[in-house]
């Protein structure tokens, strides 16, 4: 059945394709964090290790909640690691960085999920888009939080 919410159809489509890059960016840090919340070592192990675990369940909801709101736009959410590092903006990080570093390099992907949901505000303004704004407004809100908080484990 066709699908008629008032945006039009090449509007979806940009819709969904920033929204896929977001899902790509959510699911790149949930794997990052939980990778760090599993190998973190050092003085600050127990502390790190019981916030990374929170991070990463909180992302777990995230890319579900994004990737709902990529179907109700009619679009297929990508679902595979070839997609996800094809759109992402964040990198893998290859071995087990000092716990220090698992945090500034969490921080570095808090902020590029907050960089890539702002770049899709254009379009979804442009239609009135208010379900995917709230999502964008929502992601944005606990992504900048959470930037915030591992930044002051890095003050000296």
């Amino acid at each position: 059945m066709k699908i008629d919410i008032g945006i039009k159809e090449r509007d979806r489509k940009a819709i969904a394709e920033g929204l896929s890059r977001l899902l790509a960016d959510t699911y790149t840090l949930y794997l990052k964090t939980h990778n760090f919340h599993w190998n973190v070592t050092g003085p600050m192990f127990q502390t790190l290790h019981l916030m990374f675990e929170q991070q990463y369940n909180e992302l777990a909801l995230a890319v579900d909640q994004i990737a709902e709101r990529i179907r109700a736009l009619d679009y297929p959410a990508p679902g595979t690691y070839a997609e996800y590092a094809k759109r992402s903006s964040i990198k893998e990080t290859a071995g087990v960085p000092k716990a220090q570093d698992m945090i500034q390099l969490l921080v570095e992907g808090q902020e590029a999920v907050v960089r890539t949901a702002r770049s899709i505000f254009p379009v979804v303004d442009k239609v009135n888009d208010e379900p995917t704004a709230d999502l964008l407004t929502q992601r944005m809100q606990v992504h900048e939080k959470t930037a915030w908080m591992l930044r002051s484990l890095l003050e000296k």
